[in-house]
């Protein structure tokens, strides 16, 4: 029999079920509790970024921000999820990734309850939520293995990702019009779901198996050469796809706005593009188990968004419905696909927080430069031309990447005695 090794002391080998006293109906409860707290954390990793985009020109406003300012604002938490992805696992080895989530929701209610203050508390609570989101975000594909997540629930998961996107989007500006056109309480209200998600998790931690809700002795791990080429391509698929997904929540509302579209029709659009990616999410990690559908359907991906954007950019504004579903389908997908390399190509839970910090602690890292740059670039060439140039070859490159990642094998970088 196989068994970890912790410092000197060889430990159990890892089992997918929660353990503990209680019978098999109790574990059963316990991990069905654990699935659905970790959904509820999905859902809440996108509002903290597109509710700001959806009300991007009304926070500007109340909080007299300059041009540049404004797309510092939308972009810094990207930034700052690219910055503190060793976050996650460290909280992971001290409380053990179930308190680790709940300690990062907590955070988030405190971050998003902070920016309604006034402009400088706005920005610190903005990479506060940007650290908090990404601490989760690679907690949640190694919280998933340890509970042994079908593809399926993979499926759910990510699609909570898509949810939380669309609501952050389309009722933020309902929001802004109920609290008497305050920006900053259409913003600090998201804190109500942050808290609740919290509340959830800490349950399913209180309900769960020391493993998951304990601090965890670190075991010893060791990256071979080929384990870090296919670390390299699964976070070039993340970072390609997250780069894409994040341009086009921060800059498609101001890219209509731009062409004559109001504010509500711009939030509207942002919605519709997370609302109709939830079936693609769901559906995205079933395929990705299935190499010979991988072989095609994950490289296809790119190309899809490719002409995507090759249609917004001389779509009219009676097509906009159709090209933004275009482009919701297939990045939710390409980020569905990202999640489930993650999960299906990491033999163990320590393995997949391993590959999770690093393939989405650098992806998002090069997603908001990335985002920040586009945005750039149409204020220097003043149009869309080149920064819609720039994402189509991103979107080609990201279909090459994915047909070298899926002849990969699985990462296992726990070292294990005979």
């Amino acid at each position: 029999m196989r068994v970890l090794v912790v410092g000197d002391a060889p430990v159990a080998p890892v089992r997918a079920v929660p353990s503990g006293a209680g019978d098999a109906a109790s574990s059963r409860a316990a991990r069905a509790l654990g699935l659905t707290a970790v959904v509820l954390v999905g859902v809440n990793l996108r509002p903290a970024i597109t509710s700001v985009a959806a009300l991007l020109d009304e926070v500007s406003a109340q909080f007299s921000l300059d041009p540049l300012a404004a797309s510092v604002l939308v972009t810094l938490p990207v930034i700052a999820l690219g910055a503190s992805a060793p976050l996650g696992p460290w909280l992971a080895r001290r409380l053990g990734v179930a308190w680790a989530l709940t300690a990062t929701m907590i955070a988030l209610a405190a971050a998003l309850s902070l920016r309604v203050i006034g402009a400088a508390p706005l920005l610190v609570g903005t990479v506060v939520a940007g650290a908090a989101i990404m601490a989760a975000s690679t907690l949640v594909p190694q919280y998933l293995k340890s509970l042994a997540a079908s593809g399926l629930w993979v499926g759910v998961s990510t699609m909570s990702f898509g949810a939380g996107a669309a609501a952050g989007a389309g009722i933020t500006a309902p929001l802004y019009a109920w609290f008497g056109d305050d920006a900053r309480l259409a913003l600090g209200a998201w804190a109500a779901l942050a808290a609740a998600a919290a509340l959830a998790m800490a349950a399913a931690a209180a309900r769960g198996s020391t493993r998951l809700s304990g601090a965890a002795a670190r075991p010893r791990l060791r990256i071979g050469r080929g384990d870090g080429r296919t670390i390299a391509l699964v976070t070039a698929v993340f970072a390609l796809q997250a780069l894409l997904y994040f341009a086009v929540t921060a800059w498609l509302p101001r890219l209509v706005i731009d062409r004559g579209a109001s504010t509500a029709t711009a939030g509207a659009l942002l919605a519709w593009f997370s609302l109709i990616g939830l079936v693609p999410t769901l559906v995205t990690p079933i395929l990705a188990r299935r190499p010979r559908v991988l072989a095609w359907f994950g490289p296809a991906i790119g190309v899809f968004v490719a002409v995507g954007y090759a249609w917004l950019l001389v779509a009219e504004s009676a097509q906009y419905v159709y090209v933004v579903g275009l482009l919701g389908v297939f990045q939710s997908a390409a980020f569905a696909l990202g999640i489930s390399l993650i999960v299906s190509l990491s033999a163990d839970p320590a393995s997949a927080g391993v590959v999770s910090a690093v393939a989405q602690g650098a992806g998002f890292a090069v997603a908001g430069i990335g985002s920040l740059l586009i945005g750039l670039l149409h204020d220097a060439t003043d149009g869309w031309v080149a920064s819609f140039v720039v994402m189509i070859v991103i979107a080609l490159a990201f279909s090459v990447v994915v047909a070298a990642v899926t002849r990969r094998p699985a990462v296992d970088l726990v070292i294990r005695e005979q």
